[in-house]
């Protein structure tokens, strides 16, 4: 595979001779390892393997480099009360060589991402990811951050706002505005904040490929405690529309936390089909995929790549 494409204007150049360097440099025992890039639509970190059982991950942004420290933290904490993989950092790397940031050697995971059709989702992966998210739900909150995403809806109506309406025209807007208000108005969390992942979509799922099942779940950069309902986007994210009463009977959440959930999701989908189209076409379609379940009809073919 040759060197991944930049996606972003504050991107540094990564290529193997960097990060080949950087090992050399900081986990001598390991860089005589063989390194090659991991096909990944990943829009935050840049991951190559290294040899069979390692993994290198280097932020492509300045707000994922930031996220590195706490992601670490909440990872080892986290780790022992979930009932699937993490990741598992076993190298801590930190600028050289121009790299402006810290950068992780993770242990490598096995599995592959779920794949959207009723016949190749199973009913126990529904289940599998409600028990992710409610043992994040009981483990214990002290001293732990706020999470990235997990406040209340409010602060994001303004840009919500404005990604729709670079989005009109080619989708529904007005069914889409009447969902957001409905998840504006929706009540709030009675109840203390709890950890939340943030980010559930396919790219951060692995599934085991013969099962479906979930096999583990990954970057843990938006992880702190908030309101649960944003874990709730992983119900029009990832799973097939037959398994989101699944899913939402094995989590067990009221309406209203259904109501903000589905507002995350329409919020966070329409900023990556603004931001992501013609930059990256597996976030872009799957932020059309998702707009799509949410509205009921289909974003039009070609939208994704303007």
């Amino acid at each position: 595979m040759t060197t991944p494409r930049r996606m972003h204007d504050d991107e540094p150049d990564i290529d193997r001779a960097l990060v080949a360097g950087l090992l050399a440099d900081q986990f001598p025992r390991w860089a005589a390892l063989p390194l090659r890039y991991v096909a990944s639509d990943g829009t935050s970190n840049l991951l190559l393997r290294l040899g069979d059982d390692l993994a290198v991950r280097m932020p492509r942004t300045p707000g994922a480099a930031a996220d590195v420290p706490g992601e670490r933290a909440a990872l080892r904490r986290l780790a022992p009360g979930l009932p699937c993989a993490v990741p598992e950092p076993v190298g801590a790397g930190v600028p050289g060589r121009g790299y402006p940031w810290p950068w992780s050697v993770h242990r490598w995971i096995d599995g592959v991402l779920p794949e959207a059709g009723a016949d190749r989702q199973p009913a126990q992966l529904a289940r599998d990811v409600a028990d992710f998210v409610r043992a994040l739900g009981r483990a214990d909150t002290t001293g732990a951050p706020a999470a990235e995403r997990g406040g209340p809806l409010a602060p994001r109506d303004a840009e919500t706002r404005a990604a729709l309406a670079r989005l009109d025209g080619a989708v529904d807007t007005a069914a889409a505005l009447a969902l957001w208000e409905s998840a504006l108005a929706a009540p709030r969390r009675d109840g203390p904040a709890v950890w939340v992942h943030g980010d559930l979509e396919p790219g951060n799922l692995l599934v085991d490929a013969d099962s479906g099942r979930l096999a583990a779940v990954i970057d843990f950069g938006c992880t702190g405690v908030g309101d649960p309902a944003v874990d709730l986007i992983v119900a029009w994210y990832v799973l097939d529309d037959g398994l989101r009463d699944t899913f939402r009977a094995a989590v067990g959440c009221d309406d209203a936390a259904w109501t903000r959930g589905r507002g995350w999701a329409l919020s966070i989908a329409a900023l990556e089909l603004s931001y992501y189209r013609g930059r990256n076409a597996f976030m872009a379609d799957n932020a059309a995929r998702v707009l799509g379940r949410l509205l009921g009809r289909p974003v039009p073919r070609g939208l994704t790549r303007s």
